[in-house]
């Protein structure tokens, strides 16, 4: 995997790491929340019982969950806040939520059990909102899930019509269902009912949608997005087809595995992404196939990956290839991506320098935060025929950074701390060190442990300031690096470590 990543030797070994005893942040969490007992409204059956039980589910394939069960408003976002900072540290972020939801004008409320509404507009002020949940969830390193069980009809009909004409503007649903959204890349949202559909609660302690959840969510060996269409499959036929669960987000070409202890690096390369998607058709082939054969274009990026496998029986370039362009020609930013990287090192083809550089800008002109960084470096070398041009570079991995890709992150920062970008500073350069770090950047880790003295001391006082803001550092602001900011350092990536 070629890390496009500038000036350092980043090489992350365990040697680096100092020898007293560390641990690490938890890499899959979890907030479990359950409102059953309204104060105001009609109570709910089953969804403290389903939160509970996700729960147990949960903390028996590793994650390190917190569960809160009929909560008011506040408690639900200091809840949320608090674990969107934990969320920060892990691979993995889930939030399930089981109450009552419902949307007004296109946006989804989920209620708290104190919830006091009036008049439509109380709304706003006596809920949370989906984005709300997102946010909690959206500092991952790798995956974000918000899981909602909430589409049990509109608690608030003597105040909001949702027939209304004027209360139904902007609406996907007219009956209660909640609003369609728009997650980020790496996001996967789902929802126990499509829209404009009714959650049912079952006949006995818990729902038709949790049962199928816990039942296939500890299937070790089931991809998430082969996970939740089994999920969807399994309530339709519990319920003779009156609930069908739906899914909505883009998520990244990494297979993801919720019970599964086993992670690749943050970014992984061609060949590492070949074999973990062998292992998917090693499993679940005819799902996969059937997914890819309906139009799936990440179903039909994982075949292809599957098959430049060079240790598998399915090792087929050609045939890879084709999948590839099949899914580039229905328009998919990470499968034009991909192709440009099989066809830049020449895995399973020649290389073909043009057409990978054509498909690299199709793909940043998509905004796929490795493509953007991928072309600033690029940029930056003069590699695939691009002059080079400085100012170019930086413009790319600063889209990049924003877009939170941990390297491109790096990649301003050290921009900025040699004085190279005219409107950032060491502070800034310290809050992208910061950032990168949050984000897991192996190789921000490394360079800022390895190669302290490339730093200078004003981007190293303003880390410090951070790091002691964020209460992992408790040393002077005096811009050296010594073990208590590497402790620092360690604890901000996610590793704490006891002194000798």
């Amino acid at each position: 995997m070629l890390f496009r990543l500038l000036v350092l030797p980043l090489l992350l070994t365990l040697l680096a790491f100092p020898a007293g005893s560390e641990t690490r942040a938890k890499d899959r969490v979890a907030l479990v929340l359950g409102m059953a007992g309204y104060k105001n409204i009609q109570a709910l059956r089953n969804t403290v019982n389903d939160a509970r039980a996700l729960a147990e589910t949960l903390e028996g394939i590793g994650f390190q969950v917190d569960v809160l069960m009929d909560a008011t408003r506040e408690e639900t976002l200091a809840a949320l806040d608090s674990f969107a900072f934990k969320a920060e540290t892990a691979d993995i972020a889930l939030v399930y939520y089981a109450g009552h939801g419902v949307s007004v004008q296109g946006t989804t409320f989920l209620i708290p059990v104190d919830a006091k509404v009036q008049q439509a507009k109380d709304i706003v002020s006596a809920s949370v909102t989906m984005d709300q949940m997102l946010a909690a969830v959206d500092g991952a390193r790798k995956m974000s899930i918000v899981i909602l069980d909430s589409c049990r009809d509109n608690p608030f009909p003597d105040v909001i019509d949702l027939r209304d004409p004027e209360v139904a503007k902007g609406l996907t649903t007219g009956r209660g269902g909640l609003a369609v959204p728009s997650p980020d890349r790496g996001t996967l949202v789902a929802f126990a009912a499509r829209d404009g559909s009714v959650a049912l609660d079952g006949t006995g302690q818990n729902s038709p949608f949790n049962i199928a959840l816990r039942e296939n969510i500890v299937r070790p060996e089931l991809e998430i997005s082969l996970l939740f269409r089994q999920v969807r499959d399994d309530v339709l036929a519990a319920t003779a087809n009156q609930q069908e669960p739906t899914t909505y987000g883009a998520l990244p070409s990494e297979p993801f595995y919720l019970a599964s202890i086993a992670t690749g690096s943050a970014e992984p390369g061609l060949e590492e992404l070949a074999s973990a998607w062998q292992r998917v058709v090693a499993t679940e082939r005819d799902m996969l196939e059937k997914s890819a054969a309906a139009g799936d274009s990440r179903s039909l990026v994982g075949l292809a990956l599957a098959k430049l496998d060079r240790q598998s029986t399915d090792y087929a370039p050609e045939e890879a290839l084709a999948l590839l362009e099949q899914a580039v020609a229905a328009g998919d930013p990470d499968a034009k991506y991909r192709l440009a990287k099989v066809l830049e090192g020449g895995l399973g083809a020649d290389p073909d320098p043009v057409r990978a550089r054509a498909l690299y800008e199709e793909a940043a002109m998509a905004k796929i935060p490795a493509a953007l960084n991928d072309m600033g470096y690029f940029h930056f070398t003069g590699e695939l025929g691009l002059d080079k041009d400085r100012d170019k570079a930086l413009a790319m991995f600063q889209e990049a950074a924003s877009k939170g890709h941990t390297e491109a992150m790096f990649n301003v920062a050290s921009f900025a701390a040699n004085g190279l970008v005219p409107d950032l500073g060491s502070r800034d350069a310290a809050d992208l060190l910061y950032r990168a770090l949050r984000g897991g950047s192996e190789l921000a880790l490394d360079a800022l442990l390895t190669n302290a003295e490339k730093f200078p001391e004003e981007t190293w006082a303003g880390l410090q300031q951070i790091l002691a803001d964020k209460g992992f550092y408790d040393g002077a602001v005096d811009g050296s690096f010594g073990p208590g900011t590497r402790r620092a350092v360690l604890a901000a990536y996610g590793i704490f470590e006891t002194e000798n």
